[in-house]
């Protein structure tokens, strides 16, 4: 971990040793939050979910900010938010704004991404801005919280920021090395911890997990339970570096075709099918690597946390 103190809950769980789970919420083109109020209120009441990640315009889409739902989470549901925050959108300036904002609004947790490419979503005209990369993004955070300056060496005025932050990694990522370099920059910089994009292969997972390992920094290996047929389809033939294995893929479509017309068996069924994939795949990713946690990315599922990790 890095040298600087736990400020966040999740951080602080990670230095006590314990193996921690984080969820994940999806502001998406609204203006009424109570969905992902409600999505934040039943990962709380699992007792086992330490922290909920709020994403940023996944896949390129023009989504609400993060930030606000990230106070609101915080603050009306008293579960700690990972507010995410992409180079993608915004120069050095904003993105020094919006820390400063996020840090008055009380938010302890960072996770600095690149970002999907304008090109995949929504408003395929739209300009990316990338006037900084996520490792030069990590480069201004350390110094605002360690320094209390900006990129340039200004100093802030009226206070200290008390925050951690982390960086993604890929580990579907083919070659590896260059993906291996990229988390490696960095580390350099001071993240707190690792966060990485969906697994499906155990062993691949465990291979990776173990090349982290020289970096010294907590990682939480993510998962991607999958709520439909559908949605399973489009992971296998649409996200880059991911494929869903055939057999959970047959599983799910039969388990649909099956219960054709009965809502309640269908989401039984389903869940039954992730269940039995995903709990297995937690158990041995905790008896055997030396991940931190789990971050599992049940987005608007959350009715599958509670059985999922009742043994966690």
């Amino acid at each position: 971990m890095a040298k600087r103190p736990a400020y966040s809950n999740l951080c602080k769980e990670i230095q006590k040793g314990k193996f921690v789970i984080t969820g994940e919420l999806e502001p998406k083109k609204i203006l009424d939050l109570s969905d992902i109020l409600h999505g934040a209120e039943e990962m709380k009441k699992t007792g086992k979910i330490v922290a909920a990640n709020v994403t940023d315009g996944p896949q390129g889409d023009a989504y609400m900010s993060s930030l606000v739902p990230s106070y609101l989470v915080q603050e009306k549901v008293g579960l700690e938010a990972v507010w995410q925050v992409t180079v993608r959108d915004r120069n050095r300036v904003a993105l020094f704004g919006d820390v400063l904002a996020g840090a008055v609004l009380g938010l302890k947790n960072i996770l600095t991404l690149t970002g999907d490419h304008t090109a995949l979503g929504d408003h395929k005209k739209g300009r990316p801005v990338y006037d900084i990369d996520s490792t030069q993004f990590c480069e201004m955070l350390s110094k605002m919280i360690d320094e209390g300056t900006d990129y340039e060496g200004n100093e802030l005025q009226g206070g200290k920021i008390e925050m951690n932050y982390g960086c993604v990694a890929n580990p579907n990522s083919n070659p590896r090395e260059p993906e291996i370099l990229k988390v490696g920059r960095k580390v350099e910089q001071g993240v707190d911890f690792i966060q990485t994009q969906t697994a499906f292969d155990i062993d691949q997972a465990k291979d990776f997990l173990k090349e982290l390992e020289q970096f010294n920094v907590p990682v939480l290996l993510g998962i991607f339970p999958l709520k439909s047929y559908g949605i399973a389809w489009y992971f296998d033939n649409y996200i880059p570096g991911v494929s869903v294995p055939k057999d959970l893929l047959k599983s799910l479509k039969k388990a649909e075709k099956d219960n054709k017309g009965n809502k309640q068996a269908k989401y039984a069924a389903i869940d039954k099918i992730n269940i039995e994939f995903f709990e297995p795949f937690i158990k041995e990713i905790k008896k055997t690597t030396k991940a931190a946690g789990i971050h599992c990315m049940a987005v608007e599922y959350e009715r599958l946390f509670a059985p999922l990790l009742k043994d966690f």
